[in-house]
């Protein structure tokens, strides 16, 4: 039985049940433990299919060896998270949707590798069949989805970590073009919705604010708490309007919306966002904050179609944090996209930014920024 299906009362009784009996959120993390999550299941080898997507398939490796190389992070003070379990997801999924997920071709849909070959080679055409709808479900399953799920599991532990600990970094998750009926653009598990659910049921909030900074707009949550009517959720999402996905209903539910030029340069991207954060703070106290912070924003990028330079994205960081941090507001970041083998070095630097301004505390000196 999905949440969305049957008698309301019942589903959501259902629901709750579900979020009670789940162990993602790992009791008893030490406190010598940094509230960074990562795992190494979170990267994708895929027989060499991988290739064939723009996407860094081992961007968050990359983003956890940079931490390391630069003495911010050792591994024994990373948080690894579990796999969310099929109980964990129908907490927002149904599971016609998730027994969907038993068709290869399905999978290649949402991951649109089809597309992507024909950006790579050039083409003027693709592949009818995509490789991925070729190959058996079991191997999709193992390579793919599970990636996908642990870290699903990453994001919804760290909104406990951020409750914990003021703020929390997942390296990985930001599917935020999934809903719970609907995958696509890389993003097979809602995991945005998951975490926001799992909190208002384990943490004891009932007001969060997603600020979603991706290049592309946030079209899966935005369905998902559209018809929130206790406007519980509020979402103020920076994008790209030229560029997938183009979701003119889920447009209809975003409470604060920036529709960007594509080609917005960095001084102009961030007096944007800066004007956009006042607001957001007049509108809205929340409990909470998912900070969605794709580099799909950066020059060059493939997919985004915008020009900021690294140092805007490191400055976009730091303006969110600071944010979240002038108002004592706990806050959790999701790396969601990002199409260039650049981007995992970003992220990395942003995060040694962050620590060098006193904005999140990792416990280690002033690093300098490669």
């Amino acid at each position: 039985m999905a949440w969305t299906a049957g008698d309301p009362s019942a589903a959501e009784a259902l629901r709750r049940g579900r979020i009670l009996s789940s162990g993602l959120y790992l009791d008893g993390v030490p406190s010598s433990k940094a509230p960074v999550v990562y795992s190494p299941a979170y990267d994708i080898e895929f027989n060499g299919i991988e290739k064939q997507h723009p996407f860094d398939s081992a961007k968050w490796g990359r983003v956890r060896n940079f931490l390391v190389d630069a003495g911010l992070l050792q591994d024994d003070r990373i948080i690894e998270p579990l796999e969310a379990s099929e109980d964990d997801l129908l907490v927002v999924h149904s599971e016609s949707y998730l027994s969907s997920l038993k068709s290869s071709a399905k999978v290649a849909r949402i991951v649109e590798i089809s597309l992507l070959q024909t950006k790579l080679l050039g083409h003027s055409f693709c592949s009818s069949v995509p490789a991925v709808a070729l190959l058996p479900n079991l191997l999709v399953q193992q390579k793919l989805l599970y990636p996908f799920r642990k870290q699903v599991g990453g994001s919804i532990l760290s909104a406990k970590l951020a409750l914990e600990r003021g703020w929390a970094i997942n390296i990985g998750g930001g599917f935020h073009h999934c809903s719970a009926e609907e995958g696509g653009g890389f993003c097979a598990y809602a995991d945005i919705s998951l975490c926001i659910h799992f909190a208002f049921v384990r943490l004891n909030i009932s007001r969060v604010m997603i600020i979603d900074l991706d290049a592309h707009q946030g079209n899966g949550h935005e369905k998902d708490f559209g018809s929130d009517v206790a406007g519980r959720v509020y979402t103020l999402d920076m994008y790209n309007s030229g560029i997938y996905p183009f979701d003119h209903v889920a447009k209809k539910y975003i409470d604060q919306k920036v529709e960007l030029d594509g080609g917005t340069k960095t001084e102009d991207y961030l007096e944007i966002l800066d004007k956009a954060l006042k607001v957001a703070e007049s509108r809205f106290q929340p409990q909470l904050i998912l900070y969605n912070a794709g580099t799909d924003i950066l020059d060059g990028d493939p997919l985004g179609s915008l020009k900021v330079s690294p140092e805007g994205v490191i400055t976009r960081d730091e303006k969110v944090f600071r944010f979240a941090k002038d108002q004592s507001i706990p806050l959790l970041m999701m790396t969601s996209g990002g199409y260039m083998k650049s981007s995992a070095r970003v992220i990395s630097d942003s995060i040694v930014n962050l620590s060098n301004k006193n904005l999140i505390d990792i416990g280690t000196h002033c690093i300098e920024i490669e």
